[in-house]
């Protein structure tokens, strides 16, 4: 994988990620800091993926019934349940939030899903991620950094990791995706782990 040279608004927008937040706010959406966790310890702020945008994040994955798809950050647990009532697949979320893992646990019980749905509180940097097919993320540009050198020890060839907005320096995207909602336009990376090395 390759260095993605983008257009400096572009990159100015992901190394600026207030913005995105001020703009979320100005269009009535959701910025959630949860009461159990420190901010200075996690990767991200808990924003919530706009509803619009986490079909089409699933879509871009390409995801086939049976598969696995993690969510590091799962907040709410949205891209879970539409991951396994949507596409069939078995889905798990790593969430370092006490209150947010309690309030998906519930969402995932009452739509009846615990069968495919498994929640973990845990912080995303100490889970194994081997058996995903399929990794999202919502996190900073800074976080993927961070994240980077696991998915490259643990995701097998084949592997795909879909960043919503931010993009994994020093990966090459096989796709990005724009899509326009609230009058401004949206990226979703696609990056597929390459073959091992002889």
């Amino acid at each position: 994988m390759g260095n993605e040279h983008l257009p400096l608004r572009h990159n100015e927008r992901r190394m600026f990620p207030l913005r995105i937040v001020a703009a979320l706010l100005a269009l009535g959406g959701a910025v959630c800091f949860a009461q159990d966790t420190d901010f200075r310890k996690n990767l991200a702020p808990y924003v919530p993926m706009p509803a619009t945008i986490v079909e089409r994040v699933l879509e871009a994955a390409v995801i086939r019934p049976g598969e696995t798809v993690y969510d590091l950050g799962c907040g709410d647990g949205r891209i879970l349940i539409a991951a396994a009532e949507k596409f069939k697949a078995r889905a798990v979320g790593i969430e370092i939030s006490a209150k947010l893992v309690k309030a998906a646990t519930e969402s995932v019980r009452k739509l009846g899903l615990q069968s495919r749905v498994q929640i973990i509180q845990d912080d995303i940097l100490n889970v194994d991620l081997s058996p995903a097919d399929v990794v999202t993320i919502y996190l900073l540009t800074k976080s993927n950094e961070r994240l980077r050198p696991h998915f490259e020890r643990d995701l097998k060839p084949g592997a795909r990791v879909v960043s919503y907005e931010f993009e994994v320096r020093g990966w090459k995207p096989n796709h990005i995706e724009k899509v326009e909602s609230y009058r401004r336009s949206h990226y979703i990376y696609v990056y597929e782990m390459p073959p091992q090395k002889p």
